[in-house]
Order: C-alpha cells, then sequence, then structure tokens
C-alpha cells in the first residue's frame, strides 16, 4: 500500500506487531491485526472496482466497435441500455457503500491512476 493510499479517509494501516508475544518475533509469524469493518469496506472497495474497470472497458470496446460499423443498429440500442443499467447499479452500490468514485481509483504509483480520469 502506498503512503497516498494510507491517508485516505478510511485506510488507516494495519497493526501489525511482532512484539505483542515474543514467541511470534522468534518464530517469524507477524500478528495482523484488523478492525472486521474497515476489512469489508476494503473488499468492497476492491471489488468495485474492478467491476468499474472492466465496464469501462467493455464501454470503450462498444464504442470502437460502433465506429468501425460492426455493430447492428439493435446490437447498438442493447449495448446502450445494458452499459447504462451497469453504471446505474455502480452509483447505487457505491451510494450504499459510502463510496466515491475517486475511492475506487486505485494509484499505481509511477504508472499513474487505474481508471482514466474523466
Amino acid at each position: 500500500m502506498r503512503s497516498t493510499d494510507m491517508n485516505r479517509p478510511g485506510s488507516e494501516p494495519l497493526a501489525v506487531s511482532a512484539a505483542a508475544a515474543p514467541d511470534t518475533a522468534r518464530s517469524g509469524r507477524w500478528r495482523v491485526e484488523t478492525d472486521p469493518e474497515r476489512v469489508e469496506r476494503d473488499l468492497t472497495c476492491l471489488v468495485l472496482t474492478l467491476v468499474e474497470l472492466v465496464r469501462q472497458l467493455v464501454e470503450r470496446q462498444c464504442v470502437r466497435r460502433m465506429d468501425q460499423g460492426d455493430l447492428s443498429d439493435e446490437q447498438i440500442e442493447t449495448l446502450g441500455l445494458t452499459l447504462m443499467r451497469l453504471e446505474e447499479a455502480m452509483t447505487e452500490l457505491c451510494e450504499r457503500f459510502d463510496l466515491s468514485p475517486s475511492d475506487l481509483n486505485l494509484d499505481l504509483g509511477p504508472l499513474g491512476t487505474l481508471l482514466p480520469v474523466d
């Protein structure tokens, strides 16, 4: 996790300690102390990030195929409605889990962000 990720709300660093139990330090095992609510939120964020990435890729592929004339009018209509419904579902899920679109955009360091900034 990058230091910038740790500054986001709800993204406190994990508490890792070997000093909690002297046997742990000697055996090389580390204990990770986590907050169950934070783990659930972070997992939800990760899953929604992947869904959003796939949604954007499919949308771009559809636009490319439309521009090339590979799709019939019926296919364009079906894809348009499907993509709109998926975008609405993503918005509802983000609201339900109190996430913003910027929460779904992972910082990949020197590569930039995972999702393009529109």
